[in-house]
């Protein structure tokens, strides 16, 4: 197959897409306007466009009309239904696949009416429409229901990469909470600041927090660690490349995301890949991706009481912190494995040319 992804290269799941289906012997085109730094398969030809966000998700339109009619792909799959699916729709080209993300389809449209009036139209447009997890599906459906089904397709999981590494602790008499997010209100890194100050009131072992990513948020929050007197606890990483994302997993013994709002959970995933037992919050597709006390629990949003409760439990159970990090790489493995839902999107691709050239 011939396929144009209409996409940011700065995003880590465009990469994978896009190497994952040139690895599988298809000829990958990549159009975007967001220069990236991870790297690409040597045989994707990629398209930077001239014009930058807001403005050039309309003012690349011709550009990219023009590339698609010398490519001629056999589809072209868009990710991200809000700015780059106003591209898509310009450009006028079908067959489009319309890959929705999160906020494009949960923020984005209510921010005003002209926002509302956009994203329906993106959506109308496309030909097929994919969503990464259940809730988002649904959620889609309240702006636009099509004649056929939304398709599933998750970021998946290459289980390779994220898998259990013996002795990577940095400190074998430390228990170590982590989490890999950005620094920005929705992702609750504050609220998991006060839920560690909690737990470290509560128990007398030795503990730390690591928190791996970058954000406008970091300056804040290591205020906040000073203010309730664990900034001596509290590592801040800063941002890591995805390569190095398993390393870091690795050096945990429990894995926390408190967000606020969360369209799927991948970095969730990522974790129970690695053995790793796992603490999240009852928000959007994140209690898709955990087993409640099976492979991790599920905490009431913004509560950073029973975030600390259930960490505590944890801490205090080795035995406990290992069974269920096993049940949760046995849960990756038999539902969102990287190959296998890489095969989904393959097959949907060759469904939707099936369906357009009839």
């Amino acid at each position: 197959m011939k396929i144009a992804f209409l996409a940011a290269h700065s995003s880590i799941h465009t990469v994978k897409w896009v190497n994952e289906m040139a690895l599988r012997g298809h000829d990958v085109y990549l159009i975007t306007m967001h220069h990236g730094e991870e790297k690409l398969n040597k045989n994707i030809k990629v398209y930077n466009l001239p014009f930058q966000a807001p403005w050039g998700y309309y003012l690349n339109a011709s550009y990219v009309k023009k590339i698609l009619n010398n490519i001629k792909p056999d589809i072209l799959n868009t990710h991200y239904a809000s700015g780059y699916g106003t591209l898509a729709r310009l450009s006028r080209f079908h067959p489009n696949l319309l890959s929705v993300w999160g906020s494009d389809v949960f923020d984005f449209p209510y921010k005003s009416k002209f926002n509302m009036h956009v994203i329906k139209k993106n959506l109308k447009a496309a030909d097929r429409i994919a969503s990464t997890s259940l809730i988002m599906k649904k959620q889609t459906e309240t702006l636009y229901k099509p004649k056929k089904d939304i398709a599933l397709t998750p970021f998946g999981v290459d289980c390779e990469r994220f898998k259990p590494v013996k002795n990577n602790k940095r400190d074998d008499d430390k228990v170590v909470v982590g989490t890999v997010k950005k620094m920005e209100p929705k992702y609750g890194i504050e609220i998991l600041i006060k839920a560690f100050a909690l737990l470290k009131q509560r128990i007398n072992k030795k503990i730390e927090l690591v928190l791996v990513g970058g954000g406008n948020q970091e300056k804040e929050l290591k205020k906040l660690a000073e203010t309730l007197g664990i900034a001596d606890l509290v590592s801040f990483v800063g941002r890591v490349p995805h390569k190095d994302v398993p390393k870091w997993l690795n050096s945990f013994d429990v894995y926390v995301t408190l967000s606020e709002s969360e369209s799927f959970g991948v970095a969730v995933l990522e974790a129970s890949a690695c053995g790793i037992p796992v603490v999240v919050s009852d928000v959007g597709g994140l209690p898709e991706v955990v087993v409640n006390e099976k492979t991790g629990y599920i905490v009431p949003r913004n509560n950073p009481e029973m975030a600390a409760y259930m960490l505590e439990k944890l801490i205090n159970d080795e035995s406990l912190r290992v069974k269920m990090g096993a049940e949760g790489r046995s849960f990756v493995l038999a539902n969102y494995e990287w190959k296998e839902n890489a095969d989904r999107m393959e097959k949907l691709y060759r469904e939707i040319i099936k369906d357009f050239r009839r």
